[in-house]
């Protein structure tokens, strides 16, 4: 208590703070785009508690996570060493994680590029079940989880100050969830330039992996650049159709 009270009083603290919340409500907007594309797909009984659970289950691997944050430091260190690259636990989990966003952007692209192929679809109705779904939320958190916990060792050594950013990013989380999904699912188009954005978000975390660094504003920027873009074609195709109920 008496180093919360502490770092309270040291305004270093709170900008360690401030940035740490800034950064995890945007490493969590990808996460939330997956959660939304991945819900949408089950019964819409079920939507909004998948949403909950997956979020909340995704809160407390954080938090245990940060509770070995010092074991989770370590996974910097090569374990081995592939085409010349010396890669760590964590490059290893960053390539899957962005080998496994990939697949999974993919296979929703070719499902709704040709929606009669239902066998190849990544969450058609055989495995678009609750648990499915729930699982592949963590799966993919543990990788943003892992890569956001080493970035905030190294902006603070206060473990109190990432619990605290963790719970406020989550909390948006929780409360953006519903909103963008239901978004999404009465705009059909955004739906493929999210699955984009999950393609180079993917790529991103391979490079990444790899040791070639990709600096996160040129990728938010390209996605915030595509977004205003699909938001002018949706105001263009609003206004034709006002025009055509008008004329009618």
């Amino acid at each position: 208590m008496e180093n919360i009270l502490a770092l309270m009083q040291d305004p270093a603290a709170w900008v360690a703070l401030a940035t740490l919340v800034v950064m995890e409500v945007v490493l969590g907007i990808d996460n939330l785009i997956f959660i939304s594309i991945l819900t949408n797909k089950l019964p819409e009984s079920q939507r909004e508690r998948a949403r909950r659970i997956g979020i909340g289950l995704a809160l407390i691997m954080r938090l245990g996570l940060l509770a070995t944050v010092a074991w989770i430091v370590r996974l910097t260190e090569p374990v081995i060493t592939i085409l010349g690259n010396e890669l760590s636990w964590k490059d290893l989990i960053l390539i899957a994680g962005g080998l496994f966003l990939v697949w999974k952007a993919t296979k929703e692209i070719h499902h709704h590029v040709d929606p009669t192929d239902h066998e190849d679809s990544m969450v058609g109705t055989a495995t678009a079940t609750f648990g499915a779904a729930i699982v592949q939320i963590l799966v993919l958190d543990l990788v943003f989880s892992i890569d956001s916990i080493i970035t905030a060792v190294g902006m603070t050594p206060h473990v109190e100050i990432m619990v605290v950013a963790v719970v406020a990013a989550v909390t948006v989380m929780l409360l953006a969830a519903n909103p963008l999904a239901n978004f999404i699912e009465k705009n059909p188009t955004i739906v493929m330039l999210a699955l984009s954005f999950l393609l180079l978000i993917g790529t991103t975390l391979i490079a990444e992996g790899f040791g070639v660094h990709v600096p996160k504003g040129y990728i938010y920027a390209a996605m915030a650049f595509s977004a205003i873009v699909e938001a002018l074609n949706m105001w263009a195709r609003n206004g034709r159709k006002a025009r055509r109920n008008a004329g009618h």
